[in-house]
């Protein structure tokens, strides 16, 4: 799916000054031959906490599948407010241009999580972290 597809609840649902940056930068990128596609954006706490159980079996613990997936409590997906966005040149595409729309990447080991970071206009993306476990938002 695009950031175009309405009809879509992933994109839909999306915070709607997220989805405006994504879909001016998107049409940016088309300029550039490049497309988007949202992997994954908006999820419900159910589907969330069902990534979170694939997650803890994949990795083995609870504290290791926490580097790779939130709670349905913490996520940025739940909230509408983050995006995952495809294939790699997309993201190669976002890691060079995406502060011009406040759009940062914000975890070290996940190249394709954006979320908007309006200030980024203006002064850059914030440092990263690592993964989602030395977020401190995910320490509700």
């Amino acid at each position: 799916m695009t950031v175009f597809d309405d009809d879509i609840p992933s994109v839909a649902n999306l915070d709607p000054d997220l989805l405006g940056a994504l879909r001016e930068a998107a049409a940016d990128a088309a300029d550039d031959g490049v497309e988007f596609f949202v992997n994954s954006g908006w999820r419900s706490a159910e589907y969330q906490e069902q990534l979170l159980r694939e997650a803890v079996s994949q990795y083995g613990s609870k504290e290791e599948a926490a580097r790779w997936v939130s709670t349905p409590e913490t996520s940025r997906h739940v909230l509408g407010d983050a995006v995952d966005i495809g294939p790699t040149d997309a993201t190669a595409w976002l890691s060079r241009h995406g502060a011009k729309y406040g759009l940062c990447q914000i975890y070290g080991n996940e190249s394709w999580h954006y979320e908007l970071r309006p200030q980024a206009v203006d002064d850059g993306c914030p440092p990263m972290y690592a993964d989602p476990t030395q977020d401190p938002r995910a320490r509700k």
